[in-house]
């Protein structure tokens, strides 16, 4: 039999989409694919080298005849090029726009024949997909792919209903590895950040935009710091993340706030955390939730999206209103309250991700999609 050339057309900086496309590529590699990875730098999560892992860099030019640097132009000429030379079977491109259109563009222009798998994210439905100047790309981009995944249920019913799809698309969750609670690389982690061992503490991992509310979590952790002793990890960094930090200091906590920036490593961060918070007001799907599950870490998120289909609320976490502070505050103070509850929802929230987000379950969805398409 053949080996099978997966090209993987994705972001490579820190994102949900681009940790499940690197991840994803590396599963495939270590079942004996060829993997080509088609991006302007190297997967941020590509930190091992593999045999039959590739990267093919895809240049920006600046041309004065251009306000911005042609990113698509210079995509699309690449992945025909890739197709050609590493003679590929299938083009998985992560988002509908650009990449799934960049695809079918280079398709095109090749002269081998090949599949393309696209993978909606989010982004390019809830925010590109209202706008009417990409409402007819981003169909024409689902409609023209040989198969369709979104990351959630609720992505797919939006994604039908918004754009009026008539093409059948089928849900595969994002996943997660299993990790090992007991490795801590750095025991004396919680006194390295100034943390008494009787401290509580929260957790909020996201990129910092509007849409995260990120708000919400720095003023639910004030009522909650009124009645525990407890810090705040906030990890990750965006445009949101200036006035967050003024807005801590405008009340008084930047004692019980610690700013991490982002980190390639948050295993080490979720083994010492008591709770994790997702109080966005748009989430497809919601990986923090995942990576913070498999960890032991009951989550508090809203009810939006694709959250409710990743946190069972009243079992490994709650789900609670966007805005709602007084729920969301009450919810954190039951589980940091009760050390039994807060075990349960633990233990709960470790299996939950491991029976139904393993990577080896949804790694195989996607195996099966690529030989039904190639066969």
């Amino acid at each position: 039999m053949m080996t099978k050339k997966i090209g993987i057309v994705c972001y490579p900086t820190v994102g949900g989409s681009g940790v499940v496309a690197t991840e994803l590529g590396i599963h495939l590699a270590e079942k004996n694919y060829d993997v080509h990875f088609i991006s302007t730098t190297m997967p941020f999560r590509l930190k091992k080298l593999y045999p039959n892992i590739y990267f093919h860099e895809v240049e920006v030019s600046n041309y004065p005849v251009f306000k911005e640097p042609p990113y698509d132009l210079s995509l699309a000429s690449k992945i025909a090029e890739v197709i050609d030379r590493e003679e590929l079977d299938i083009i998985h491109a992560h988002y509908a726009i650009p990449h799934a259109i960049c695809a079918i563009f280079a398709r095109q222009m090749a002269e081998r024949k090949i599949k393309i798998v696209t993978t909606l994210h989010g982004t390019d439905i809830t925010i590109l997909g209202i706008d009417q100047n990409f409402n007819q790309m981003i169909r024409y981009a689902i409609e023209q792919s040989d198969y369709v995944t979104a990351v959630s249920e609720s992505l797919r019913q939006q994604t039908e209903d918004a754009l009026h799809i008539q093409k059948p698309i089928d849900v595969v969750y994002n996943f997660i590895e299993p990790v090992d609670l007991y490795t801590l690389t750095n025991e004396n982690l919680k006194e390295d950040f100034g943390i008494k061992q009787h401290e509580k503490v929260l957790i909020h991992i996201s990129n910092f935009r509007q849409v995260k509310r990120v708000d919400d979590v720095i003023y639910v952790f004030k009522r909650i710091q009124n009645q525990i002793d407890s810090k705040l990890l906030l990890v990750g960094d965006g445009p949101e993340h200036s006035r967050i930090r003024n807005l801590v200091n405008d009340i008084n906590l930047q004692d019980q706030v610690i700013f991490l920036g982002r980190q390639d490593n948050i295993h080490d961060l979720l083994t010492i955390s008591d709770l994790n918070l997702l109080l966005s007001e748009k989430e497809s799907f919601g990986l923090v939730l995942l990576e913070a599950m498999v960890n032991g870490v009951p989550c508090i998120g809203t009810d939006i999206g694709g959250i409710p289909e990743v946190i069972v609320d009243g079992e490994n976490g709650y789900i609670c209103d966007v805005g709602d502070l007084e729920d969301i505050t009450n919810k954190c103070l039951l589980l940091l309250k009760d050390t039994e509850l807060r075990q349960s929802f633990s233990q709960h929230a470790r299996s939950h991700a491991l029976n139904y987000f393993s990577s080896d379950k949804i790694v195989k969805q996607y195996e099966d999609i690529y030989m039904n398409l190639i066969n």
